[in-house]
Protein backbone atom coordinates (compact mmCIF):
# COMPACT_ATOMS: atom_id res chain seq x y z
CA UNK A 1 0.00 0.00 0.00
CA UNK A 2 1.15 3.55 -0.69
CA UNK A 3 2.04 5.81 2.24
CA UNK A 4 -0.27 8.40 3.77
CA UNK A 5 0.57 12.07 3.09
CA UNK A 6 0.47 13.94 6.39
CA UNK A 7 0.18 17.73 6.51
CA UNK A 8 2.98 18.46 8.98
CA UNK A 9 1.84 22.06 9.53
CA UNK A 10 -1.90 21.49 10.02
CA UNK A 11 -3.25 21.86 13.54
CA UNK A 12 -2.76 23.87 16.69
CA UNK A 13 0.40 22.13 17.90
CA UNK A 14 2.06 21.57 14.55
CA UNK A 15 4.59 20.50 13.59
CA UNK A 16 5.73 18.84 16.83
CA UNK A 17 2.59 16.90 17.69
CA UNK A 18 1.93 16.02 14.06
CA UNK A 19 5.41 14.58 13.64
CA UNK A 20 5.05 12.69 16.95
CA UNK A 21 1.80 11.19 15.65
CA UNK A 22 3.46 10.31 12.36
CA UNK A 23 6.18 8.46 14.29
CA UNK A 24 3.51 6.50 16.20
CA UNK A 25 1.84 5.59 12.90
CA UNK A 26 5.16 4.33 11.51
CA UNK A 27 5.71 2.29 14.70
CA UNK A 28 2.29 0.72 14.08
CA UNK A 29 3.32 -0.26 10.55
CA UNK A 30 1.77 2.61 8.59
CA UNK A 31 3.94 4.28 5.95
CA UNK A 32 3.94 8.08 6.14
CA UNK A 33 5.20 10.92 3.95
CA UNK A 34 5.32 14.33 5.63
CA UNK A 35 4.34 17.45 3.71
CA UNK A 36 6.04 20.62 4.88
CA UNK A 37 8.82 23.12 4.30
CA UNK A 38 12.42 22.23 3.48
CA UNK A 39 14.43 21.89 6.67
CA UNK A 40 11.40 20.99 8.80
CA UNK A 41 12.74 20.29 12.28
CA UNK A 42 12.12 16.78 13.59
CA UNK A 43 11.31 15.16 10.25
CA UNK A 44 14.48 13.09 10.09
CA UNK A 45 13.76 9.58 8.84
CA UNK A 46 10.68 10.64 6.86
CA UNK A 47 10.32 11.28 3.18
CA UNK A 48 9.34 14.95 2.80
CA UNK A 49 7.21 16.51 0.10
CA UNK A 50 8.24 20.14 0.12
CA UNK A 51 5.62 22.86 0.48
CA UNK A 52 6.40 26.48 1.32
CA UNK A 53 2.93 27.72 2.30
CA UNK A 54 0.34 26.96 4.95
CA UNK A 55 -3.42 27.53 4.86
CA UNK A 56 -4.31 28.90 8.29
CA UNK A 57 -7.46 27.98 10.22
CA UNK A 58 -9.08 31.40 9.70
CA UNK A 59 -8.53 31.52 5.93
CA UNK A 60 -11.26 30.99 3.36
CA UNK A 61 -11.04 27.41 2.12
CA UNK A 62 -11.63 27.64 -1.62
CA UNK A 63 -9.71 30.87 -2.30
CA UNK A 64 -6.78 29.70 -0.16
CA UNK A 65 -6.51 26.44 -2.08
CA UNK A 66 -6.63 28.37 -5.37
CA UNK A 67 -4.11 31.02 -4.27
CA UNK A 68 -1.70 28.97 -2.17
CA UNK A 69 -0.69 26.39 -4.75
CA UNK A 70 2.42 25.44 -2.75
CA UNK A 71 0.55 24.88 0.52
CA UNK A 72 0.91 21.71 2.53
CA UNK A 73 -2.74 20.80 1.90
CA UNK A 74 -2.52 21.26 -1.85
CA UNK A 75 0.73 19.30 -2.08
CA UNK A 76 -0.74 16.46 0.03
CA UNK A 77 -3.78 16.25 -2.27
CA UNK A 78 -1.51 16.25 -5.31
CA UNK A 79 0.50 13.37 -3.81
CA UNK A 80 -2.70 11.29 -3.72
CA UNK A 81 -3.73 12.41 -7.19
CA UNK A 82 -0.29 11.60 -8.61
CA UNK A 83 -0.14 8.12 -7.06
CA UNK A 84 2.56 8.95 -4.48
CA UNK A 85 0.21 8.50 -1.50
CA UNK A 86 -2.95 6.50 -0.84
CA UNK A 87 -4.59 9.13 1.38
CA UNK A 88 -4.00 12.52 2.97
CA UNK A 89 -4.50 13.67 6.55
CA UNK A 90 -4.54 17.13 8.11
CA UNK A 91 -5.44 18.43 11.55
CA UNK A 92 -5.70 21.90 10.03
CA UNK A 93 -8.42 23.82 8.21
CA UNK A 94 -11.16 21.25 7.49
CA UNK A 95 -12.77 23.24 4.71
CA UNK A 96 -9.43 23.73 2.97
CA UNK A 97 -8.66 20.02 3.35
CA UNK A 98 -11.93 19.18 1.62
CA UNK A 99 -11.42 21.89 -1.02
CA UNK A 100 -7.87 20.74 -1.81
CA UNK A 101 -9.08 17.16 -2.20
CA UNK A 102 -11.94 18.21 -4.48
CA UNK A 103 -9.90 20.62 -6.60
CA UNK A 104 -6.83 18.40 -6.94
CA UNK A 105 -8.27 14.85 -6.85
CA UNK A 106 -11.84 15.37 -8.01
CA UNK A 107 -14.88 13.32 -7.01
CA UNK A 108 -15.65 9.65 -7.39
CA UNK A 109 -17.83 9.24 -10.49
CA UNK A 110 -21.48 9.73 -9.59
CA UNK A 111 -20.85 11.34 -6.19
CA UNK A 112 -22.52 14.75 -6.06
CA UNK A 113 -21.03 15.87 -2.74
CA UNK A 114 -18.30 14.40 -0.53
CA UNK A 115 -18.83 13.90 3.19
CA UNK A 116 -16.45 13.84 6.12
CA UNK A 117 -16.67 10.50 7.92
CA UNK A 118 -15.85 10.44 11.64
CA UNK A 119 -15.59 7.07 13.39
CA UNK A 120 -17.01 7.27 16.92
CA UNK A 121 -15.69 4.58 19.26
CA UNK A 122 -18.28 2.28 20.83
CA UNK A 123 -17.09 0.00 23.66
CA UNK A 124 -17.32 -3.67 22.79
CA UNK A 125 -18.20 -3.20 19.15
CA UNK A 126 -16.99 -1.57 15.93
CA UNK A 127 -17.17 2.22 15.84
CA UNK A 128 -20.23 4.06 14.58
CA UNK A 129 -19.55 6.30 11.59
CA UNK A 130 -20.84 9.87 11.75
CA UNK A 131 -21.18 11.25 8.23
CA UNK A 132 -21.01 14.82 6.99
CA UNK A 133 -19.25 15.89 10.16
CA UNK A 134 -19.11 19.60 9.47
CA UNK A 135 -18.58 20.09 5.75
CA UNK A 136 -22.07 20.92 4.47
CA UNK A 137 -24.38 23.49 6.07
CA UNK A 138 -27.26 22.46 3.80
CA UNK A 139 -27.84 19.12 2.09
CA UNK A 140 -30.16 17.64 -0.50
CA UNK A 141 -31.92 14.27 -0.06
CA UNK A 142 -29.83 12.68 -2.84
CA UNK A 143 -26.65 13.66 -0.99
CA UNK A 144 -27.88 12.05 2.22
CA UNK A 145 -28.43 8.78 0.36
CA UNK A 146 -24.93 9.00 -1.12
CA UNK A 147 -23.45 9.81 2.31
CA UNK A 148 -25.10 6.68 3.68
CA UNK A 149 -23.78 4.50 0.87
CA UNK A 150 -20.25 5.89 1.13
CA UNK A 151 -20.30 5.53 4.91
CA UNK A 152 -21.49 1.95 4.69
CA UNK A 153 -18.72 1.02 2.26
CA UNK A 154 -16.13 2.83 4.41
CA UNK A 155 -17.32 1.19 7.62
CA UNK A 156 -17.26 -2.27 6.09
CA UNK A 157 -13.86 -1.85 4.41
CA UNK A 158 -12.03 0.10 7.09
CA UNK A 159 -13.69 -0.88 10.36
CA UNK A 160 -15.66 -4.14 10.18
CA UNK A 161 -13.11 -5.99 8.04
CA UNK A 162 -10.40 -5.22 10.64
CA UNK A 163 -12.40 -6.96 13.36
CA UNK A 164 -12.62 -10.09 11.16
CA UNK A 165 -8.82 -10.38 10.83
Amino acid sequence: MLPIAVDALGGDKAPGEIIAGAREAVAAGIDVILVGPRGLAGCEGFELIEASEVIEMHEDAASSVRNKKDSTLVRAAEAVRDGKASAMISAGNTGATMASALLRMGRIAGVKRPAIATPIPAPGTTPTVLLDAGANAEVEPEWLVQFGLMGSVYADAALVSRTRE
